[in-house]
């Protein structure tokens, strides 16, 4: 079957539907990151306890995507895809009603498992529906949408808590949320390319063990934990410091500082046409070095020179995000969706763990400590950059 080219309507389709999905996916994801400072003050937890909101979230969609990217081979990929949007629009409402610390934590575990149903399908649709020399594109319009879903989830939350409470805030994320996913149903082209296939737990393992095995696919997985374990560390607790002196930034205000997520939307879709002409080694190197310059920045004390370093840093990660994503589509040449679930495991198991162990950094060592936590885990992915560029281009 023909396959969807930049150009067409369907191509656009798609693409709005994806990011559609992408900004749900996130918003509902990281709407409780601005809200970590308000629940260790009115559930009486440390900051890194506050954090749990956020990882074990992250953590139920790494490991619950391992079996739903698995169940889409069988069942297909829009189904998955569009019951994942609304079931978890559902559920954000519900946490907005939580009455302890647990009871949340009990949702937002909840809400991982669901939420599972989009990610590693929304990047093998795309890798088995669109042209290969559209794909760059397409992707970095999908990873547009989740920058723009964290940042709207942020703001959101931030400025509807200072308003009312962070319930309602909560709530009106879920509302937003359940509205695009039903647009998302609608919109959404079927697959073309797409055969199911029976659901073998042999033949999962199989194929699981196989991309582990190798080298690339390995090299991309470790750097998708590396970079977002690094991300997730500086917006976890880059509230608790703007929110203490000298700054003492309100709640809006420090959730309309994550506006420079902006800068995401526009390095996905840059960066993932750069790596289609200069070649993705070069770009992914530069999007790591990126990284680190913008997180030294946020060391320095002028509010202003620290938001252009957040800036900075956000503009790296989603460009290298964005190139290393397509790079395992491109990559694995069987069971593409599991490749992704991989990819998304080892991406949201570095936020949970990662993005936890910072608030010992953070209680310790202060905002240097976050940052010279995050500086070490980019620099141990130059050396796996590096292997990826000793394999031979053409298995690539």
């Amino acid at each position: 079957m023909s396959k969807l080219q930049q150009g067409t309507t369907a191509f656009r389709k798609a693409n709005f539907a994806l990011f559609a999905g992408g900004f749900i996916t996130f918003s509902i994801l990281y709407d409780v990151q601005p809200l970590m400072p308000i629940f260790s003050k009115e559930f009486h937890v440390t900051a890194a306890t506050g954090s749990l909101a956020l990882s074990v979230t992250t953590f139920t969609l790494a490991v619950a995507m391992l079996f739903t990217s698995s169940l889409s081979e069988a069942w297909g990929r829009k189904p998955i895809m569009t019951a994942s949007l609304i079931l978890s629009s559902l559920i954000v409402i519900f946490t907005a009603f939580s009455p302890t610390f647990g009871s949340l934590i009990g949702f937002r575990v909840l809400q991982g498992i669901v939420l599972a149903g989009l990610p590693a399908i929304a990047m093998a649709y795309l890798g088995e529906e669109v042209d290969p020399k559209s794909l760059g594109v397409a992707m970095g319009i999908y990873i547009s949408g989740n920058s723009i879903g964290g940042m709207a989830g942020r703001i959101i939350t931030g400025s509807v808590t200072d308003l009312f409470s962070w319930r309602i805030a909560m709530g009106s994320i879920g509302a937003i949320s359940l509205l695009l996913s039903i647009w998302f149903w609608f919109h959404l082209p079927n697959s073309k390319n797409f055969t199911p296939k029976p659901l073998k737990l042999e033949t999962l393992v199989k194929s699981l063990v196989g991309h582990l095995k190798d080298p690339a696919l390995l090299c991309l997985f470790c750097i998708a934990f590396i970079l977002m374990g690094s991300f997730v560390t500086l917006y976890n607790y880059i509230g608790f410091q703007l929110m203490a002196p000298p700054y003492q930034l309100s709640q809006t205000i420090v959730g309309w500082i994550f506006i420079v997520y902006l800068t995401g939307t526009f390095s996905s879709t840059w960066m993932g046409r750069l790596s289609d002409t200069l070649g993705r080694r070069k770009v992914l190197w530069l999007g790591l070095v990126i990284m680190v310059t913008g997180a030294a920045l946020t060391l320095v004390e002028p509010l202003v020179l620290k938001i252009i370093g957040i800036a900075i840093f956000t503009f790296g990660f989603f460009g290298s995000h964005s190139i290393a994503s397509s790079w395992v589509g491109r990559r694995a040449q069987t069971a593409k969706a599991q490749a992704s679930s991989l990819y998304l495991f080892f991406y949201y198991f570095g936020s949970s763990t990662a993005g936890t162990a910072g608030g010992f950094f953070w209680s310790n060592f202060g905002w240097g400590g976050v940052i010279g936590f995050i500086i070490c885990l980019l620099l141990l992915a130059f050396p796996l950059s590096v292997k990826l560029s000793s394999i031979p281009a053409k298995t690539l």
